[in-house]
């Protein structure tokens, strides 16, 4: 399948988007990493901030929306490895409001699930700073779009439940009800599961999920380097191993997971053929 063909790009109507005031902090959320996925809104943000406090995930194609003059500062934090507290990047947040700066916090997918956005809202709240929050495209529904995987659909689920796969401590949640989550939860999106997969699947395996479920693991989502792993619940853990695949990862457990021979659209601009019923069995494709 060959993409059509380029179109002019549009003429849109003037937007009343907001002013950024001086001294506000506006929360932000850039999407799974693809820039088109970036909401008009953050691009206004992006156009006025005088200073981007931003996350590992946020690429330098995104950056590159903002202002000339504006001060781009790294706040990322990447698991296991050596990273900026949290309570230092809302200490830096309400410093910087307070010396009159236009701050954007600006964070991969949505900065209300799994991205702290809450807690540097409290945070703001009581250093009595006006805050605004432009909320973005989640990786677990964007980034899942972009692999060909839907996270519900009509003939396999009407419930999805979203995981983060490790706390504070870096470590597997220790509040979640893994035997409940294996028999009431027909989908399962994981964020940042990827290092814990075998204990993850250890105990959905033990809370009587069936090994034979698909299961997909997709790497980079939305980016040019995307890779996705098809696999099955059971044999997850030793796929990746031999995949090599790495972080930033999402990990989808569920019947939806076969709905990708059909709905790959990606795959599909670089010459895969989509089937209605994909064949079993593991397969990393790029793109």
């Amino acid at each position: 399948m060959r993409p059509p063909p380029a179109s002019p790009p549009l003429s849109l109507p003037p937007l009343a988007l907001p002013a950024f005031e001086p001294g506000w902090v506006w929360l932000a959320g850039a999407g799974p990493g693809d820039p088109g996925l970036l909401t008009l809104h953050v691009v206004n943000a992006l156009a006025q901030a005088d200073v981007v406090v931003h996350d590992a995930l946020v690429g330098p194609e995104i950056l590159g929306f903002a202002r000339t003059g504006a001060v781009l500062e790294y706040a990322g934090k990447r698991g296991h490895k050596t990273s900026i507290k949290q309570s230092e990047i809302c200490a830096r947040l309400v410093q910087l409001a307070r010396r009159g700066k236009r701050v954007l916090r600006l964070k991969g997918g949505d900065p209300l699930v799994f991205g702290r956005g809450g807690e540097e809202a409290l945070a703001l709240v009581g250093a009595g700073v006006p805050f605004r929050i432009l909320p973005g495209i989640s990786a677990g529904v964007g980034g899942l779009a972009y692999a060909g995987i839907p996270v519900t659909h009509r003939t396999t689920n009407s419930a999805v439940t979203f995981i983060t796969g490790h706390d504070a401590r870096g470590q597997l949640p220790r509040d979640l009800d893994w035997q409940a989550l294996a028999k009431g939860a027909p989908v399962l999106v994981v964020y940042m599961g990827l290092r814990h997969l075998p204990e993850i699947v250890e105990r959905l395996l033990a809370g009587g999920r069936n090994p034979a479920e698909p299961l997909a693991v997709v790497s980079d989502a939305s980016l040019p380097t995307q890779a996705v792993l098809e696999t099955t619940l059971g044999r997850a853990a030793a796929d990746v191993a031999a995949a090599g695949l790495a972080a930033p990862a999402l990990i989808v457990i569920g019947e939806v997971v076969r709905l990708r021979g059909a709905m790959d659209w990606v795959g599909a601009l670089s010459g895969r053929i989509l089937v209605a019923e994909p064949e079993a069995g593991a397969a990393v494709l790029q793109g």
